[in-house]
């Protein structure tokens, strides 16, 4: 099953490094956030990537071009010019398609560009800037087990979002947070049938309105209940709790 990151956003409320570099492409212990939402997926056996570029998209291009220069030691022969040796280069297993999605796309609209790479078959899908250690594997069973066309992963942060309307496992819609609310929103981490992309009219959708509200109309879009760490780097606090987070040694998010 492939995994689809979504990493073509301005970023606009990280601009303090946002400006420089897309938002994915920010730092956390030394490494790209999306590295590390990628090194999640690949701790479950999930290696195959496609990346929806956007905003400085050819820096993320770049990087996974060049990831075994980035991570290694190198020895230059400046008279030639030349790589003349690398050292402790480090490996993954990853296969990583890096697609120009549009500057201006929305969310569903990028979804719908990289339906070819796609393919008639189920897919994950989550945002390049969240971190969490949600079980993926018991995830996809639980999307397996319920024969729906989408799931997403419902988590309960800490600040005000948009709320969904659950009955049991359910979505039935979404709609604002009020006082009674168990404060469960979209999470990301999602699974998706190949018939999602029928709901997706063009550039100009978000994925996050007609495409799952319909999804929750019609009965087929499901939530897998997370309790466990969740946290997307929105703000510099954010990230710098990230960090503080790293800095530990036994970072949540971190399955291996």
């Amino acid at each position: 099953m492939k995994v689809v990151l979504l990493a073509g956003g301005f970023g606009t409320r990280i601009s303090e490094e946002s400006h420089l570099k897309p938002k994915p492409m920010i730092e956390i212990g030394g490494m790209p956030i999306i590295w590390h939402i990628m090194e999640h997926y690949s701790s479950y056996g999930f290696n195959e990537f496609i990346i929806c570029c956007g905003y400085k998209g050819y820096m993320i291009k770049e990087y996974f071009h060049n990831y075994f220069l980035h991570q290694s030691d190198v020895t230059v022969d400046l008279e030639s010019g030349k790589i003349d040796k690398m050292h402790n280069g480090v490996l993954e297993k990853w296969k990583v398609s890096l697609i120009d999605t549009g500057l201006n796309t929305m969310t569903g609209g990028r979804v719908k560009r990289i339906q070819p790479y796609v393919g008639n078959e189920p897919f994950m899908l989550t945002y390049g800037d969240g971190l969490s250690d949600v079980n993926i594997a018991e995830l996809v069973k639980f999307h397996k087990s319920h024969g729906k066309m989408a799931t997403l992963t419902a988590v309960q942060p800490e600040g005000r979002f948009g709320v969904l309307d659950l009955s049991g496992d359910t979505v039935n819609a979404f709609r604002e947070k009020n006082q009674s609310d168990v404060d469960w929103i979209n999470g990301g981490f999602m699974v998706l049938e190949p018939g999602i992309f029928d709901l997706i009219e063009g550039d100009s959708t978000v994925f996050e309105k007609y495409p799952l509200e319909q999804s929750a109309l019609n009965g087929e879009l499901m939530a897998y209940k997370h309790e466990g760490f969740w946290l997307p780097m929105d703000t510099q606090r954010d990230k710098n709790k990230l960090e503080a987070l790293w800095d530990t040694g036994k970072p949540p998010w971190k399955a291996r």
